[in-house]
C-alpha cells in the first residue's frame, strides 16, 4: 500500500509547499502579473497597451500576449492570482523534471539532480513565483523543443519556440540554431508562427491598429533600456559594462562586442556537435544561459532558463578535470547564493554594482564549452 502512495508523496509536498507560500507571502505580491491583466482587459476592449503614464509597471510584452491572457481579465482578480501561481508552480515542476530528463548518457539519478538543481535555483523560482512572471512558461516551452528535437520533431519544435516568442521575444536566439541543426524548414516554421502571432490583434484593432501597437511596442522597450542599465538586478551585458565604466558609446560598443563573444562561443560549441553523439542538450542550455546575458533588460530572475545548463553541469561534475570543478563550483555559488536577505542591503548593493553575477554566468558559459571540447556532452 505504502509502495504505491509513493510517487503521490512529491506531488503533494509541493502543493503543500506552494498553498503556505501562497497564503503567507505571494497573495500579496505577483505585482508583475497584475500588468499582465489590465494589458489583456486594455486589449479586449481595444485601447492603447503601451503607456508611459504605468511607469515602472508598462507592458512590454508583444500585442499577441495581451491576447492570450484575456481569460484572467475575465476573473476576479484574486482568483485570477490563485490560479496563475498554480500553473506556475505546475509548470515549474514540470521544467525541473524535463530538464533533468532530456540530459542523455545522465551520470546521476534523476532524485539527486532535481534536488542539487531546486536548491541552487531556488532563489530564481521565488523570485519568479513572487513576481507572477512568465519565464517559467518559456523555459518550459524551450525545453520542450528540446525534447521535441531529441525525438525528431523538429517541425513541432518550431511551433514551440515561435509560441515562446511570444512571451518573451528572447526565444528567437533558438531560430538560427534550430535552422542549422534540423534544416530550414525547421526554423521557417518559427518564423511562421511568429508573423501568425503578430498579425493576431488585427482581429480586435485592425490593420493600422496593430502597426501601432507593435510601433507603440518597440519604442516602449527601446525608451525604457538606458534607464534601467544601472538597475541592481540587472545582469545583462550591457549592464555590466554601463556600470563598470559608465553608460556611454563607450559601454554600448563593449557590451555588443562582448555579445559577439558569447554568441561566437555558441557558435563554435555547435561547430563540435558531431563529435559527441547527443548535442542538442548541451547546444539549448548554453543558449538559454545567454539569453539574460545578451537582453538588455535581463534581469536576474531571468537566470532561471539556466536550469539545463547547472543540470548538465552537475550530472558531469566528475568529467572534468580539479580545476575546472573549483571554478564551476566558484561561478555557481557567485550566481545562484547572492541573496539579499542573507547578504543585506549594503553588501547586496555593492555585489551586484560590481556584476559578479554577469562574471559568474560567463564562466558557466565557459564551462559548458569546455565539456562539448572534452566531447562529454
Amino acid at each position: 500500500m505504502l509502495a504505491r502512495l509513493r510517487p503521490l508523496l512529491w506531488p503533494l509536498v509541493i502543493v503543500l509547499v506552494a498553498a503556505a507560500l501562497y497564503s503567507t507571502k505571494v497573495r500579496r505580491e505577483m505585482v508583475d502579473f497584475g500588468v499582465y491583466r489590465t494589458a489583456a482587459t486594455r486589449a479586449v476592449a481595444a485601447e492603447p497597451l503601451y503607456r508611459s503614464a504605468d511607469g515602472h509597471y508598462q507592458f512590454k510584452y508583444l500585442p499577441a500576449f495581451a491576447l492570450v491572457m484575456f481569460p484572467f481579465a475575465r476573473i476576479d482578480a484574486e482568483a485570477a492570482k490563485a490560479l496563475w501561481f498554480a500553473m506556475s508552480v505546475g509548470l515549474l515542476t514540470a521544467y525541473v523534471r524535463w530538464s533533468v530528463r532530456g540530459l542523455p548518457e545522465r551520470r546521476r539519478p534523476e532524485p539527486t539532480l532535481i534536488l542539487l538543481t531546486v536548491i541552487l535555483m531556488a532563489k530564481f523560482y521565488s523570485h519568479e513565483l513572487l513576481l507572477g512572471q512568465t519565464n517559467i512558461l518559456l523555459g518550459v516551452l524551450l525545453v520542450a523543443s528540446l525534447l521535441a528535437v531529441q525525438i525528431d520533431l523538429p517541425i513541432v519544435a518550431g511551433v514551440l519556440v515561435g509560441l515562446a516568442a511570444f512571451v518573451k521575444p528572447y526565444a528567437l536566439v533558438l531560430v538560427p540554431w534550430l535552422a542549422l541543426s534540423y534544416g530550414l524548414t525547421a526554423g521557417a516554421i518559427s518564423i511562421a508562427v511568429v508573423l501568425a502571432g503578430l498579425l493576431l490583434p488585427v482581429v480586435v484593432y485592425g490593420w493600422s491598429g496593430n502597426l501601432a501597437l507593435i510601433g507603440d511596442w518597440y519604442r516602449i522597450v527601446t525608451d525604457s533600456t538606458a534607464p534601467n542599465l544601472l538597475g541592481a538586478d540587472n545582469i545583462s551585458l550591457a549592464a555590466m559594462w554601463a556600470k563598470w565604466i559608465g553608460p556611454g558609446n563607450a559601454a554600448t560598443a563593449l557590451a555588443t562586442i562582448s555579445s559577439g563573444a558569447v554568441l561566437a562561443l555558441a557558435a563554435a560549441v555547435w561547430v563540435r556537435r558531431r563529435q559527441v553523439d547527443s548535442p542538442d542538450y548541451l547546444d539549448v542550455s548554453l543558449l538559454m544561459l545567454l539569453v539574460p546575458l545578451l537582453s538588455p533588460q535581463g534581469w536576474d530572475y531571468v537566470l532561471l532558463l539556466a536550469t539545463p545548463a547547472v543540470v548538465c553541469l552537475l550530472d558531469r561534475w566528475r568529467d572534468v578535470p580539479a580545476g575546472w570543478r573549483w571554478l564551476t563550483a566558484a561561478a555557481l555559488a557567485l550566481m545562484c547564493l547572492t541573496i539579499f536577505d542573507l547578504m543585506g542591503r549594503e553588501l547586496y548593493a555593492r555585489f551586484m554594482a560590481m556584476s559578479l553575477v554577469t562574471v559568474a554566468a560567463l564562466v558557466l558559459a565557459f564551462a559548458l564549452a569546455n565539456l562539448r571540447w572534452r566531447k562529454v556532452a
